[in-house]
């Protein structure tokens, strides 16, 4: 909405549906993204070290999986700021 000075003024409302906040996307911010890349190395470590320790086999895709599992619901944690549902 345009104010009488010719300014824009964006209104968001917050708090937003908590549904809608966790489908929504949030644009990261350079902390966020510095984050993100944090959690990621520590991540491709830990990786790397069940691939490198741990046997071929169903056990050790999942727990691969499960790291990246990891890793995605930290980067939507930060992103969301913690948003909860209920």
């Amino acid at each position: 909405m345009q104010a009488p000075d010719g300014t824009v003024d964006v209104l968001v409302p917050y708090p937003v549906d908590p549904l809608e906040e966790l489908f929504t996307y949030h644009k990261p911010t350079e902390v966020q993204q510095d984050a993100y890349k944090r959690i990621r190395a520590a991540a491709l470590d830990l990786a790397r070290q069940i691939d490198l320790y741990c046997p071929p086999g169903p056990d050790r895709t999942a727990a691969v999986r499960k790291v990246r599992e990891a890793v995605m619901t930290a980067n939507a944690s930060i992103a969301t700021n913690n948003a909860q549902y209920r």
